[in-house]
């Protein structure tokens, strides 16, 4: 498939802008999540337990190391917000499961997030947000 790119500083341009993108609208957050007690790191963790309750799982998913994983997996527990119990499957694993209180605050925090980044989303119209999607889902 041929690219429209003249070259790789296009490319390179791409990539800064949507990096910008997501680093402001996580900037703009930020706080709003500290006040839930949590940093955005913990949040995006949050919301991947149910799909990844394996703390290597998760911390491929979060594509975090996994000595950062466990140190914030200490955190959210401690917090009440994860529990971790010896997976029946493999006794060797510990299974991740949210709690009612985590669950709580990852939905009300993914709710913020979700409403930052819509408010960029909004500048689109319809058609363009859309093509948008298509176009990251391509990409992913």
């Amino acid at each position: 498939m041929a690219s429209i790119s003249v070259g790789n500083a296009d490319f390179a341009k791409m990539w800064s802008l949507h990096y910008r993108l997501i680093s402001s609208v996580i900037a703009g957050v930020a706080p709003t999540i500290a006040d839930l007690g949590l940093e955005v790191k913990e949040l995006f963790m949050l919301a991947e337990v149910d799909d990844h309750p394996h703390p290597a799982a998760l911390a491929g998913a979060c594509l975090m190391p996994k000595p950062t994983v466990t140190l914030y997996v200490k955190r959210l527990e401690a917090a009440g917000y994860l529990k971790r119990e010896i997976d029946n499957a493999d006794l060797r694993r510990h299974r991740l499961t949210l709690t009612a209180d985590g669950r709580k605050v990852m939905t009300r925090g993914m709710s913020m997030l979700s409403e930052a980044f819509g408010a960029r989303l909004d500048r689109l119209n319809a058609t363009e947000q859309r093509a948008l999607r298509t176009l990251l889902e391509k990409l992913v």
